[in-house]
């Protein structure tokens, strides 16, 4: 199965990922079209995940395609979409771009700091504002550059994981 992994960061292309499960149950990945040494153990919540002979914990959180994922103490915010996903997401908007100008909320929680307003120009990786979720501040940060056009929430606000919190322009 093709993923594409889109890491919050500016414009850049996804990432792509190829993953195949061998009958004997091992998975065979490539990274951009490189060949990656991948081993994947299930720990409860967690993924114990051998990337070329690196050993990562990984959590994560969220719904796809819209994730946060917590590995060696970091956490980061990614879009994963499969081929499938992709092409579904384009057939129901009619072909066009699967690029949405709304930041939503990475996870359910309560939105406890604003950081920008409405009319606000801001760039690609800027905090817009910060969730609280089982007692950890996560900042979401804008996607791409743009304009604040809409905040559809306020401080103190309790969110559901996907819900809309900024519309840019």
């Amino acid at each position: 199965m093709r993923y594409y992994v889109d890491l919050v960061r500016g414009s850049d292309a996804p990432t792509v990922v190829d993953v195949t499960e061998l009958p004997s149950g091992a998975l065979e990945v490539t990274v951009d079209g490189r060949k990656v040494a991948v081993d994947v153990a299930s720990l409860g919540t967690t993924l114990n995940v051998h990337v070329d002979g690196r050993v990562v914990d990984l959590t994560t959180e969220g719904t796809p395609p819209e994730i946060g994922a917590i590995a060696s103490g970091q956490r980061a915010y990614v879009r994963v979409e499969s081929e499938r996903m992709r092409a579904a997401l384009a057939a129901k908007k009619g072909g066009a771009s699967v690029s949405d100008k709304s930041v939503k909320a990475p996870m359910p929680g309560r939105v406890v700091r604003m950081l920008v307003a409405e009319g606000d120009d801001v760039a690609a990786g800027q905090s817009l504002c910060v969730v609280e979720a089982m007692k950890m501040e996560n900042e979401v940060k804008a996607r791409a550059a743009g304009k604040i056009a809409k905040i559809h929430v306020a401080e103190g606000e309790t969110v559901d994981a996907n819900a809309k919190l900024i519309s840019l322009a």
